[in-house]
């Protein structure tokens, strides 16, 4: 079968167009059996820094989550963690991200790094990543916030999942414009452009972050 399409881009003009003070990055607390998984935790950590975005991610100092932060830091960057009680020991703790919440359960850290960011990324990861990506579309899908989401499809590792979401549309789960809520491309630079300009859709339901 061969790799989905990535999603429609708006065109450059596009109103849509806001700055980026900070983005929620999405990643595993593995490093994954692939060089180039790392090597894109390393590019969205330095292009963040490069471009003054600040990172917010889960507070984890291990896996792609670690690899993420310290890149952003040596290149001058902002990494603000969010981490919960359960998970904040020293091994799993980053110990020098620029600011460090500690929270009280994992649905606090979700609710909170939503609240900190104006953009979310998902990198490869497993079953923690894949929950966190989901509950954000879908807190998109019901207008709980209208913050632009992206996937890095490295390796063309997020292929089957948006198969996945083409087929909920194709069998009448999903609207096909809710499959413009996110962005999907392979390259960092390119995906970061695109949440830049990213158009969301308008969705019949206004809720809001207090809600989620």
């Amino acid at each position: 079968m061969p790799p989905p399409k990535p999603t429609n881009a708006p065109p450059a003009d596009a109103p849509c167009a806001a700055p980026l003070r900070s983005v929620c990055v999405f990643c595993g607390s593995k490093p994954g059996n692939h060089p180039a998984f790392a090597q894109a935790a390393r590019d969205v950590g330095q292009l963040l820094a490069q471009h003054d975005i600040t990172v917010v991610y889960g507070g984890g100092q291990v896996g792609l989550m670690g690899i993420l932060a310290d890149a952003a830091l040596q290149a001058g960057g902002r990494v603000v963690g969010v981490i919960p009680q359960l998970l904040a020991t020293v091994e799993l703790l980053h110990p020098r991200a620029t600011q460090m919440h500690v929270v009280d359960t994992m649905h606090a850290r979700k609710a909170q790094m939503a609240a900190l960011a104006d953009a979310f990324i998902a990198l490869p990861g497993g079953y923690g990543t894949l929950e966190e990506l989901l509950e954000t579309i879908t807190w998109a899908q019901l207008g709980i916030h209208r913050k632009p989401i992206g996937l890095l499809n490295v390796q063309g590792y997020y292929d089957s999942l948006v198969q996945f979401f083409q087929q909920s549309v194709s069998r009448g789960f999903v609207r096909a414009e809710h499959m413009h809520l996110f962005v999907v491309e392979r390259q960092a630079d390119r995906l970061l452009q695109r949440l830049m300009h990213h158009c969301m859709p308008e969705v019949a339901l206004r809720l809001g972050l207090d809600q989620a």
